[in-house]
């Protein structure tokens, strides 16, 4: 195998992207696939341009290459993804963490710290929890307010890699169960939550952005109903489980913001409202339960 340097990597990649079967991938997944393989900083590939790769690395970095042209996510491939300045691991049984979903968390947190009405015993729910990502970063930024987080998700799978993720990023109070959304939850009022979260599938079935999206597991991005079936399900059920004034917050797609807040009203939810994402577009529709 003839050996190559960073430089010759970099212009590898130029015409990699200019190529016709790289056009869906984004010119990062290449350089950060390249920092991953080379087990570098960023600012190597601007002071090490005579770097020489050795043959195991230029062959790893081949084979990603090509796998990342055949539809594999970055993310597969490390194992890692960023998500609200913590690490997560991911596998094909799990989304991938998307910065979107940030809002989402953030939005949450805005809505806990405006609270003034001091509660006990408080508690937070994520459902269909993944990677555990909403989950984990909501807990790690209130662990000093002793919230009881719970995350459940159908996949056994799943919960290994959340639970995993909830070790390695010192995160200790959150409670992971195996269940269809609410179903393995018991209610009552001893039971309540403060806060119900949840990014479901919500993608339509008949989506022809589906068929990109095929490395990570379908059944945690589209649903039936154009997309709204689980959204409708968490919606009408979250009064049996939320407490009066209680939060309830959904990511949904961008042209579902009209539909989701109609869900909400329709279930009796107040202060109803849409919140947009970093791009401009419709994201996370969140209501008081009454």
């Amino acid at each position: 195998m003839t050996a190559l340097t960073i430089r010759q990597i970099k212009q590898k990649i130029g015409q990699l992207m200019n190529g016709n079967t790289s056009s869906q991938m984004p010119s990062f997944w290449l350089t950060d696939w390249l920092l991953h393989v080379i087990d570098k900083p960023k600012l190597f590939l601007m002071t090490d341009d005579d770097y020489q790769l050795t043959d195991s690395e230029l062959a790893q970095f081949n084979a990603g290459v090509v796998k990342m042209q055949q539809g594999m996510p970055l993310a597969y491939l490390t194992g890692q993804q960023e998500f609200w300045s913590l690490n997560f691991s991911v596998n094909e049984h799990t989304l991938i963490p998307r910065p979107d979903t940030e809002v989402l968390v953030e939005q949450v947190l805005n809505w806990i710290n405006a609270q003034t009405t001091r509660v006990d015993n408080k508690r937070l729910l994520d459902l269909g929890t993944g990677s555990g990502c909403i989950a984990i970063s909501l807990a790690h930024e209130l662990k000093q307010a002793d919230w009881q987080v719970v995350a459940v998700d159908l996949s056994l799978d799943a919960l290994k890699v959340a639970q995993h993720n909830a070790v390695s990023n010192d995160v200790g109070h959150v409670e992971f169960i195996q269940s269809s959304w609410y179903q393995a939850l018991p209610t009552g009022d001893e039971h309540w939550f403060d806060v119900i979260v949840s990014n479901p599938p919500y993608i339509d079935e008949a989506d022809e952005h589906l068929a990109g999206l095929t490395a990570e597991p379908i059944s945690a991005l589209s649903a039936p109903n154009h997309g709204l079936a689980d959204i409708e399900h968490i919606v009408v059920q979250a009064p049996k489980y939320l407490r009066t004034d209680g939060l309830l917050a959904i990511e949904h797609g961008h042209d579902q913001g009209t539909a989701v807040r109609q869900l909400f009203l329709d279930s009796g939810f107040e202060s109803v409202h849409t919140v947009q994402d970093y791009g401009g577009n419709d994201r996370v529709t969140l209501g008081q339960c009454p």
